[in-house]
């Protein structure tokens, strides 16, 4: 039986940082149900997406970032159609265990490859999944402005 570990100069496990990850993801998720579902794609400022384009696109890239790491498949078959408020939590909650699935299948040295995701995006392993959490961040934010915009309180952004 061989054991993996992990170098010493690691600064956040695996486990640690799907829990990092997957905080952010309950915190978009407290976002998108707080979401006016008649604004979530007709709402917009100042010429960006609506929310309702951006919560599909986080879909469209956790599960694939993950998938890709774990097995070098980086096809995507998404569908960002729009969609009911409903719809986007149930595809949200569906990716949330798809990636905890997913997750448990890298080896923790994997975090450190050079990989070329979607054929098109280099990077070590560990900094495509920062991009895909970083995008996550970006857009939540995005999502904070409309709900004020809306004159709806949005969740506590510390409350992960």
């Amino acid at each position: 039986m061989s054991t993996t570990s992990i170098a010493p100069d690691v600064f956040i496990t695996p486990a640690a940082m799907l829990e990092h990850w997957q905080g952010h993801r309950r915190l978009t998720r407290r976002l998108i149900e707080a979401f006016p579902d008649d604004q979530l794609f007709t709402f917009s400022l100042g010429g960006m997406r609506t929310f309702g384009e951006m919560a599909m696109e986080m879909l469209s890239m956790a599960v694939p970032m993950a998938r890709g790491v774990v097995s070098g498949d980086w096809s995507t078959s998404f569908d960002r159609e729009e969609v009911s408020r409903d719809e986007i939590l149930r595809r949200w909650d569906e990716a949330t265990e798809q990636l905890n699935t997913l997750w448990e299948q890298i080896p923790p040295e994997r975090f450190h490859e050079n990989l070329v995701a979607f054929g098109q995006y280099p990077g070590r392993a560990h900094d495509l999944i920062l991009y895909v959490i970083d995008n996550e961040i970006h857009h939540r934010g995005q999502g904070f402005v409309y709900l004020r915009a809306l004159g709806v309180e949005p969740p506590p952004f510390y409350e992960r």
